[in-house]
């Protein structure tokens, strides 16, 4: 059976005069902005959206495109925004076969996007596309991601908390300090996000990945609306997806190349554990009878259940440490089949400070 593939999924329409035929970053084609639109149900909210997008971009001053990921709604929303594209030469729209879930819609985007900037920004008008300008100052100054960051997020409670908490517990485990991973608004320069693949729901952590090729990452307050139509595709369960995304982001970027640590420790510490049961096992055992707390402490073998516990927190050691053995052969195995490095060199800095005057008399 083939594997899936998202990529394999959806359909790419443009407006007039736009080809379909886009391979993934090709520079030949490049504008200067693309902003992404995943859209799931959003019927009621994309004529204003369009309205305020082609209007705080337009004013920019700079080409543009805007491409509208239709990620399988079953309203009119696929209507929409294919008349858009067949009306307006900016507008560009992919299309699902079903609903795959915010991260494939925006990975579709980066895909197909053309400009030197990519900007998300979710499609039920919470977030403001005034702001989309001032991320682009900030990237101007030197930086390679601007996250947006609702300090006044309009939002019911059971929304706002479980979303700080999570923000504080993936900057604490990641060191990434951001105060807010959810908020779509961001922009991206291109070369950040090659070579990125997405997975799951891991839209959220694209920053961290970006600082993990090396990139400069900040974060400014946006504007953030409250939702006055159609309803939030999110949930709670959205918690508990968000603690399991963030136990794989931390293990492949800090232990993608060295899985045995991981493994091979929590083996090493069972196989500790183990022998300190054994020797607790065998001291209450050695306990003299006739010794004033003998009667209470002595315990035969068969009597504690120890050296069962000791045993099996032996074999789990070893089967850890052997896990971690294979997961090393497979990590060699995905780097060297590809061609691939485990490192990636930085590109020229553009806003590289003058020599000090003691390292040109050196070279002169």
């Amino acid at each position: 059976m083939n594997s899936w593939s998202p990529r394999a999924s959806y359909r790419v329409q443009s407006g007039p005069g736009m080809s379909d035929d886009h391979p993934r970053y090709d520079h030949a084609s490049l504008g200067e902005l693309s902003i992404l639109v995943p859209l799931y149900n959003e019927q009621a909210n994309i004529p204003l959206l369009y309205t305020r997008l082609s209007e705080a971009v337009s004013a920019l001053g700079r080409t543009w495109e805007v491409i509208f990921i239709d990620d399988g709604s079953t309203d009119g929303t696929r209507g929409l925004i294919e008349a858009l594209a067949d009306l307006d030469d900016h507008v560009r729209v992919i299309i699902f076969a079903r609903n795959f879930g915010q991260t494939a819609a925006l990975l579709a985007g980066i895909d197909h996007a053309r400009g030197e900037v990519i900007v998300p920004i979710d499609g039920d008008l919470q977030n403001d596309p005034a702001d989309i300008g001032r991320l682009l100052e900030v990237l101007d100054d030197g930086y390679d991601v601007v996250s947006g960051w609702r300090r006044h997020r309009r939002d019911s409670l059971s929304k706002v908390l479980p979303s700080r908490i999570a923000n504080w517990l993936i900057s604490r485990v990641t060191g990434v300090r951001l105060h807010d991973y959810g908020c779509s608004l961001k922009a991206y320069r291109r070369e950040v996000l090659e070579g990125i693949d997405l997975y799951g729901e891991m839209h959220r952590f694209v920053p961290i990945y970006a600082t993990w090729r090396g990139a400069r990452v900040t974060e400014i307050p946006v504007t953030h609306h409250p939702r006055t139509r159609g309803r939030s595709n999110y949930g709670m369960e959205r918690a508990v997806k968000v603690v399991l995304d963030l136990i794989v982001v931390k293990f492949l970027t800090s232990y993608l190349t060295k899985p045995i640590y991981v493994f091979g420790g929590f083996g090493l510490v069972n196989i500790a554990l183990a022998v300190f049961t054994l020797v607790a096992a065998v001291t209450f055992k050695l306990i003299p009878l006739d010794n004033p707390w003998g009667p209470m402490w002595h315990k035969d073998l068969v009597e504690t259940p120890l050296p069962v516990v000791s045993v099996g927190l032996f074999l789990l050691g070893i089967q850890m440490i052997l896990i971690g053995l294979l997961a090393e052969m497979l990590m060699r195995t995905y780097y060297e089949s590809q061609g691939k490095r485990a490192y990636v060199i930085a590109p020229p800095r553009q806003d590289r400070p003058a020599a000090p005057e003691e390292v040109l008399t050196c070279a002169a």
